[in-house]
Order: structure tokens, then C-alpha cells, then sequence
């Protein structure tokens, strides 16, 4: 019977991984094209790459598919032949981490979604193909330099908060779906400026620079593979880098160094920061910036109410959390909810 699914307990996989020397390599990739059975793509697409070690998060949607994965790192001409296999993904770009121990998945999840980035776009002329122009990390510099450019992260505030490009614009949001409106508002004004966009691996700047295409921007560019190439291409070519601190990456390790800079601060303290983690208090599990001397006293924990919580028992625990609907806390990434969280810890002192 074929393999379509994981079969062995998560916690069992992360022990499992963490004890493998196998050396690996940490990836990520994304393409926009038709999927006309999304659903049987996926079963092929798992069955393909579950035999060759595969692991890590995969959205399949009909626009195309958004991956992060990590792959035995022997397995890297395997990987490349298999996607091969699919003309639309023939010599897709792939991402290769900066500062990689290969930990940083334990099980493959590949899922099915309306979308591959979920944008809130509704509009039935909106078209993919007509696009920005990339810039090649060499381009984005160029562009960068000149004051009339209009630098845009198109990333969430938690990600911008410990890195971004000199002079670039933060879109204040929580979403995705809330940045394209927003942008293009806050640049209704700019249509004929050049604009460049930026993201994590290019995926949502590549969406967003169609979007403002859609919306009558003439002159829009777009990173191409975004932060995480740019990274690469600063390190492999000895190029000036542009972007200051660190890029907050979605798997284990919450972020890659790219400069010593640390512009970002402790949640807790206010000292110097950049450390992302999340609540070890798992019916919280809020995502936060904690340095290594609040981690120690609270025990990892955003807050005095959830250190006192692991203090509990299993048991006891279920009986809090019994009726309550923490579906919105799992790896909550919210600033509203970061906030309420601080404003009701005011009074503590750490």
C-alpha cells in the first residue's frame, strides 16, 4: 500500500531526527501554476518525495505549491530529478538555508488549501502572470540606492521586527491578506515610482507585486527568492548586504543570522533581542522575543500566570483548559494578542 500519510507520533519523529547524524539540508521552494486535481497531485507529490526522506510543510493549492522542507543531504540530486519530473516545477529555484543544522522538520505534511498564500483576493481578473519584475539580489542593491526608490517588506510584523532592508516600509498588519490592501493605500499616490518588494523566499512579494500591477502600478519589482537568496548570494559573492539582523525563517529555528545587528528587544526586559520562542506554557504557546536571562527566570514562559501553569499537573491542567477554544493560541503570531498579553503582565517584575 502506498505511503500517503505519517503514521509514527511527532513527538517519536522529533526524538528520531534529533538522534539521526544523517547530515541535511534545509529548502524551501514555491511555484505558481494550474493544478488541475490538487488532491491527486498531493498523494503523488508525498509518495514521491516520502521515499527519498523528505521532510517538512507543503501547501498544494490549485495556483501551485509552497514548500519548506528538509532533505537528506545525499538526497539532493534525487530531490532535484523528482521535481524535474514535473515540467512546471523543471529548474525551480531552491532556497538552500544560510545557517542550517538540517533539524529543522521532523515529519512531511503536505496539505491541500484554497490557496498557496492566503491573500483574501477575490477578484476573478486578478492574474498571477501578469506580474512585477524580479531584481536579482545584484539589481535590488542597485535599485536600493537610489532615494526615489520605495522600499516594501511584505512580511509580518514579528518577521520585520528583527530584520529588514535599510529604509524599508513596514506594512503594519497581521496578515497577508491585510498587507495588499494596505500597500497599495499607502502607495495610491506612487504609481509611476519604482517600488521593491521584498519577502521571505519570494513568494508573497511575487503575489504582491501582481497585485499592485492589478491595482495600475507601472514600475513594481520583486525579489527574487527573497531574503533567503539574497542572504546566500551577500555570503557566496562577498556582496555589501543591505539587510540589517536577522530573518525570522518558519521551522524550528524561528530565524537565520544574516548581520551581527540586533535591532530588535526582549519582550520581557527590553534588553537587547533577538531571539524568537514560543510559550513552553502550551495552552499559550504565544510567540515572543525572550532574551537568555528572562528565559531562565521565567522558565521560557511569556508570563507569570503560565510559569505557574507548568507548575501543574497534567490533570489539573485539563480541568483549566476544559470548554476553552485555544485554536487561536497554537503558535499565535498575533500583535493584538502580544500585546494584551503585555499590558495584563504589566505589574511583573522580572
Amino acid at each position: 500500500m502506498a505511503v500517503l500519510h505519517n503514521r509514527i507520533s511527532r513527538r517519536a519523529l522529533k526524538e528520531k531526527i534529533g538522534n539521526d547524524p544523517t547530515p541535511r539540508t534545509t529548502i524551501s521552494f514555491y511555484q505558481y501554476f494550474h493544478i488541475e486535481h490538487p488532491d491527486s497531485f498531493r498523494d503523488q507529490f508525498y509518495q514521491a518525495l516520502h521515499v527519498i526522506g523528505v521532510l517538512g510543510r507543503i501547501y498544494v493549492a490549485s495556483e501551485g505549491v509552497n514548500a519548506q522542507i528538509s532533505v537528506p543531504t545525499h538526497q539532493l540530486v534525487a530531490l532535484r530529478n523528482s521535481l524535474d519530473t514535473y515540467p512546471p516545477l523543471q529548474g525551480v529555484r531552491l532556497n538552500v538555508a544560510v545557517h542550517d543544522e538540517g533539524k529543522s522538520f521532523f515529519v512531511l505534511d503536505i496539505k491541500v488549501r484554497d490557496k498557496i498564500v492566503a491573500d483574501g483576493i477575490d477578484d476573478p481578473t486578478f492574474n498571477m502572470q501578469r506580474k512585477g519584475k524580479y531584481a536579482t539580489p545584484e539589481q535590488f542593491n542597485q535599485l536600493a540606492q537610489n532615494p526615489n526608490t520605495i522600499i516594501v517588506d511584505m512580511r509580518n510584523y514579528y518577521e520585520y521586527e528583527v530584520g529588514h532592508f535599510k529604509n524599508a516600509i513596514e506594512i503594519p498588519s497581521n496578515t497577508f491578506r491585510e498587507q495588499l490592501p494596505m500597500a497599495a493605500a499607502l502607495l495610491k499616490d506612487k504609481k509611476e515610482a519604482t517600488i521593491l518588494m521584498y519577502c521571505t523566499g519570494g513568494i508573497r512579494c511575487e503575489k504582491a507585486s501582481a497585485y499592485l500591477v492589478h491595482q495600475g502600478f507601472s514600475n513594481v519589482f520583486h525579489l527574487e527568492g527573497g531574503v533567503i537568496n539574497y542572504a546566500r548570494q551577500v555570503k557566496e559573492n562577498k556582496m555589501s548586504s543591505l539587510f540589517i539582523g536577522k530573518n525570522f525563517v518558519f521551522d524550528e529555528r524561528l530565524g537565520e543570522r544574516i548581520t551581527k545587528d540586533v535591532i530588535a528587544h526582549c519582550h520581557q526586559c527590553g534588553s537587547v533581542a533577538d531571539t524568537h520562542t514560543n510559550c513552553k506554557n502550551e495552552d499559550c504557546h504565544l510567540l515572543f522575543i525572550q532574551c537568555a536571562s528572562c528565559a531562565a527566570l521565567m522558565e521560557g514562559c511569556c508570563s507569570t500566570t503560565c510559569r505557574d501553569m507548568l507548575q501543574l499537573s497534567e490533570e489539573e491542567r485539563k480541568k483549566m483548559r476544559k470548554g476553552k477554544d485555544k485554536g487561536q493560541q497554537i503558535f499565535n503570531k498575533s500583535k493584538d494578542r502580544l500585546k494584551a498579553v503585555r499590558s495584563a503582565r504589566g505589574s511583573e517584575h522580572y
